[in-house]
């Protein structure tokens, strides 16, 4: 649930005219405040259980703590605050680490500032945004993921791909076909309040889903639920 007083974002980024452009940015956007500003990882995790930030814009590569760990560590702390990956080094790997840490978005720093306020607003409903190449990336790895799993027997490559067995035949079989259905819309970067209406449910009965999904799937969150969903349906496993 967003703030009564408006969304609270921290900015995290070691470079201060980044900072600097970001805050303009922000405070100059209705419905968002910007409450904090860290320039490492470190910094990041004091200001998030000062402040309690509804979502933080965060570098990936900082001096000391990166920007992926200190999502990690935010994730595995219980943080409820939506982290939002701004960086200038577009690959894939990035892409990846981010989202198994737990980020809900991965844009570039050259985004649109339009892109970069909707990302924020997003971001505190629990939606997903990606940068076009992001989300292009993130769709072939999926894809190439799943033929790795079928030529390698499925037996992963040293955790690399967390919960990847998640998509084993028996776990997928206790998969419900409306929790599948739940996972593609998610998938599709839709919130629980557009899935509840396309599927003419509760948003209550939704959650549920989701619950039940995440405990199925091994997965913490919304982003990793979709990256899983695509892989599945790269590989035809419906």
């Amino acid at each position: 649930m967003v703030n009564p007083g408006g969304i609270r974002v921290l900015i995290v980024d070691d470079e201060a005219g980044i900072r600097l452009g970001l805050r303009l940015l922000i405070d100059g956007a209705e419905g968002i405040r910007v409450v904090g500003e860290g320039t490492n990882g470190e910094e990041a995790l004091a200001l998030a259980a000062e402040q309690h930030p509804d979502v933080i814009l965060m570098d990936v590569r900082m001096p000391g703590l990166t920007g992926i760990d200190a999502v990690e560590r935010l994730t595995a702390s219980g943080s409820r605050a939506k982290v939002v990956m701004l960086t200038a080094f577009d690959t894939e790997e990035f892409l990846l680490d981010a989202l198994r840490a737990g980020a809900v978005s991965f844009l570039l720093k050259d985004a649109p500032p339009e892109d970069i306020v909707g990302a924020v607003l997003d971001a505190a409903q629990g939606k997903a945004v990606f940068s076009p190449s992001a989300l292009d990336r993130l769709v072939r790895a999926a894809a190439s993921g799943s033929k790795d799993s079928a030529r390698h027997g499925d037996k992963g490559g040293g955790g690399q791909r967390p919960a990847r067995d998640a998509w084993g035949d028996e776990l997928l079989a206790t998969v419900t076909s409306r929790e599948r259905e739940i996972a593609r819309y998610v998938a599709q970067g839709m919130t629980n309040a557009e899935i509840a209406a396309a599927l003419y449910v509760s948003q209550a009965t939704v959650k549920t889903h989701l619950a039940s999904l995440f405990s199925k799937l091994h997965v913490t969150n919304r982003v990793q639920l979709a990256l899983l969903t695509l892989e599945w349906d790269a590989a035809g496993r419906v």
